[in-house]
């Protein structure tokens, strides 16, 4: 497994996989996940094989605060590593930063306590969807 910062070459595989793993309410066009990437503060990409498999993005002020935002695995490559190494990868080895993130999706809640995570009564949220 290879992990990187996101390049634009990787915009249409990224879309791709976003959308056959049922994020295209987030991301509704491949120019609306380029949007996302340039006002991420952070980003991952991992690759198999030379075959994106997975996509991590996080905001961050880089001092006391961090969102990760999406974190994303094809199916073929989950349960393989490849989720725990964008999330480090993504929110790096800073200890001073909080990390909160929606753990909303099935099995999302047991990936994420397994990394250390723990479940919070404290936030809130404004939708406006």
């Amino acid at each position: 497994m290879r992990l990187r910062d996101f390049d634009p070459d990787d915009l249409n595989s990224v879309y791709e996989i976003l959308i056959a793993n049922g994020w295209g309410h987030r991301v509704e066009s491949a120019e609306c996940l380029q949007q996302l990437v340039r006002a991420s503060h952070r980003t991952a990409v991992a690759s198999v094989g030379g075959q994106i498999a997975g996509f991590a993005h996080a905001i961050t002020d880089g001092l006391s605060n961090g969102d990760l935002s999406m974190v994303v695995v094809a199916k073929p490559w989950r349960r393989q590593g490849v989720g725990r190494a964008l999330v480090q990868h993504t929110i790096g080895e800073d200890q001073s930063i909080t990390w909160v993130l929606r753990a909303g999706r099935t099995g999302a809640p047991d990936f994420f306590a397994k990394l250390g995570f723990l479940a919070s009564v404290d936030a809130m949220e404004l939708r406006h969807r």
